[in-house]
């Protein structure tokens, strides 16, 4: 499966996008659509020029191939696109491996319309140990999706 075209605008506007390295909320040097590494793996240093935004385009489609295969390898239940591209959104955000020891993942193996599901999205809104209101808005945005679609 792979991320639709709505899944991929949804994950645009909650990252949003910068040109230029910054330090995300967690203290981490991001740049373009949330990238913290780019598609040769190298990490994103706060030193690095600026991209462009076609750079930045043509870099999301390449970063995110390993997090729609990952989704697909782990997700084990039947699962509709909208769930998918949810699952996809919030694994590029927390990454593979957090993921894959959520008990969010637990939950979709074992009943993928388990009504608690949209709770677990809601319980990953810390970053560098602190609440943050972007993290609750986005997972909020998250579990809606799972749920509810587009």
């Amino acid at each position: 499966m792979r991320l639709s075209e709505k899944g991929l605008n949804h994950l645009k506007k909650s990252e949003g996008w910068r040109n230029a390295p910054y330090f995300d909320s967690a203290g981490i040097p991001t740049i373009g659509y949330g990238f913290t590494f780019y598609p040769n793996n190298k990490r994103v240093k706060i030193t690095d020029d600026p991209i462009t935004l076609a750079e930045g385009e043509t870099m999301l489609k390449l970063i995110l191939r390993p997090f729609e295969k990952w989704v697909s390898k782990l997700v084990t239940s039947s699962i509709n696109q909208h769930q998918f591209d949810a699952l996809v959104s919030f694994t590029y955000n927390v990454g593979q491996g957090n993921f894959s020891e959520s008990t969010l993942l637990k939950k979709v193996n074992e009943n993928p319309s388990d009504n608690t599901i949209q709770d677990e999205f809601k319980r990953w809104v810390y970053a560098g140990g602190k609440k943050s209101k972007g993290l609750k808005k986005r997972r909020n945005k998250e579990a809606y999706l799972y749920v509810n679609g587009y």
